[in-house]
This record gives structure tokens, sequence and C-alpha cells, in this order.
């Protein structure tokens, strides 16, 4: 018989896998139970509700992908290492974990609480200051011009990370995060290099 954390542990793994399904189906605390083969009633042992579940995936993703970010600022000197490192860390969690991913676009949390949705906010916003002071790094390190945008730039960054698992998501994934990566981010890093006030054209 599994224990009580193992058991918390197969209901969330079981919940992300049902996730990954292209076509994008209502989860329901029958359908999880019944891929577990227990009752509903045992769902709720080890979570409240079903929103709860919801926030042991956020969690998840959270521990993993900051766990990472924490140690890429730590360890690479180079600022503009770090926004490659981390962006091409938001493509292959991707890329990995395909329910997650649906957890990050919001897909997954359509009609769930909307606590839940303010936390991907949250959690995204934290992504983009990390990026932010990534940029920061690269200045100071005269990698970037000093006057530039870093929160255009991050925000852009962000966005491009977020467009690529759109696309993943939404070809029921078949287009993979990391494709062309290796061509894409010397565009991204010229466009960082060649940003600051001073270029932006007024409307």
């Amino acid at each position: 018989m599994a224990k009580p954390g193992e058991r918390k542990l197969q209901i969330l793994q079981t919940l992300a896998a049902m996730l990954e399904n292209p076509k994008g189906e209502k989860i329901t605390t029958a359908a999880l139970a019944a891929r577990l083969d227990c009752s509903e009633a045992a769902l709720y042992r080890h979570f409240a509700s079903k929103a709860q579940m919801f926030e042991g995936l956020i969690e998840f993703i959270e521990t993993s992908l900051f766990s990472v970010i924490n140690q890429i600022s730590a360890e690479e000197a180079q600022g503009m290492q770090q926004v490659e490192h981390i962006l091409a860390l938001l493509l292959r969690f991707a890329q990995r974990n395909r329910g997650m991913t649906k957890v990050l676009l919001g897909d997954a949390l359509v009609n769930e609480n909307e606590r839940l949705q303010a936390r991907i906010n949250q959690l995204l916003d934290r992504v983009e200051a990390a990026l932010k002071l990534a940029l920061r790094v690269a200045a100071t390190q005269e990698q970037l011009a000093a006057d530039a945008d870093f929160s255009g730039l991050a925000n852009l960054l962000l966005c491009y990370a977020i467009g690529r698992w759109q696309q993943y998501a939404k070809s029921g994934f078949a287009r993979e995060p990391l494709a062309n990566w290796p061509q894409q981010w010397p565009m991204l890093h010229a466009a960082c290099l060649s940003q600051s006030p001073a270029d932006t054209v007024a409307p």
C-alpha cells in the first residue's frame, strides 16, 4: 500500500499525464479517480479539492524552474549566457512536461479557481524578473547598452518562450519548443545587443 506522500505524488503524476491529451478535454475528479482505480473520496483524503491538486502541479513547476534558475545565476558569470540558459530551460521544461505546459499557459485552468491563474501569473512575473536581472548583469559587463530597456527586453524574451509553448500545445505537441532554438537564439541575442532607448522609433 502506497504511503500518503507517495499516493499524493501518484495523483499529481496521473493528473499531469491526463493533461497531455491533445484534445484538451476537461478533467474531472471522476475521470482522475477512474484512471487511478480508486474512488473520488479516496482522492479527497489527499487533496481537499481539485484546485489543490492543480496547486500541487504549480508548486512542482515553481520548484523545478527556480531551482535551476538560481543555479544558473550563481554559477554562470556572464549575463547574456544567463539569459540564454534561462530561455533554454523554459523551452526544455515544456518539451519534457507536456501537461505542465498547459498549466503554464492557463489552458488547464479554465473554469478552475481563479487563484490558480493568479499563481501562474506570479510565477511568470518571477521568471521575467530573473531575465531582467540577467540583462542588467550583462549591462554591467558591457555586453548590453547601459541605457537599454531591460524591462522591455525581459518581457520580449518571456513572450518568445510563451509563444513557443503555445505552438507546442496548439499543435498537439508536434511543434517542439526547442526546434529552431540554435537558429533563433542568435536572433534574440542580436536584438538585445542592438536595443536601447536611442534606437526606439516614435509611432
